[in-house]
């Protein structure tokens, strides 16, 4: 499902004509890269502010209508109110389907309950990272990435090259000969997985 967003286009600029917009429940926002020109838009505050809570929203190639023409976007930048509920800004940039992007996806981890680290050992999953940067082509852009769990054992570091990847998607820093750790199966002090023992 692709997630759809409506914005007009804007002549006027400047910090007077954005605190305008604002009090009318409007967000100022950019559109660049691709083949165009970069171009000013502004869309509806309260939308796009509930829009920026779906996790789907920041790993998705998203659909804009600018005055009725339809483009395909990455959110590139937030800028957030220091302690209001406010968004500021919102950058989005154009995506070409013939050219890589890069984006952060989450990680979904799943079956940390059957691990035998947990079941055996009463051993805690702790996740290292939440995210990851990909590289792939826009049509091949996965919402997220799916962490099996199952065969951590008490003290065991799952890594980046353990991860089973979406067909076509690449991890740069991977590439780049970095093995980050992902999630580590941690067991109190004190227990062990054999029955009887301190």
């Amino acid at each position: 499902m692709q997630i759809e967003i409506h914005a007009n286009s804007r002549k006027l600029h400047g910090t007077g004509e954005n605190r305008r917009l604002r009090s009318r429940g409007r967000l100022p926002g950019v559109i660049y890269g691709g083949v165009g020109a970069a171009q000013s838009i502004d869309l509806d505050h309260k939308d796009l502010y509930y829009k920026l809570k779906m996790e789907s929203f920041h790993a998705s190639i998203l659909s804009i209508s600018v005055d009725g023409k339809k483009e395909q976007v990455l959110v590139r930048d937030v800028q957030m109110h220091p302690f209001k509920q406010q968004v500021l800004h919102i950058d989005f940039q154009r995506v070409r389907q013939d050219q890589k992007i890069h984006m952060k996806v989450p990680l979904h981890f799943i079956n940390a309950d059957v691990a035998p680290g947990v079941k055996l050992s009463g051993g805690m999953v702790s996740h290292v990272a939440t995210d990851v940067e990909i590289s792939c082509l826009p049509k091949d852009l996965p919402e997220f990435i799916t962490v099996d769990l199952s065969g951590m054992t008490a003290g065991s570091t799952l890594h980046l090259s353990d991860l089973t990847l979406p067909e076509n998607i690449e991890l740069p820093v991977l590439l780049r000969g970095d093995n980050l750790p992902v999630a580590t199966l941690i067991v109190p002090r004190g227990e062990s997985g054999e029955p009887g023992k301190e």
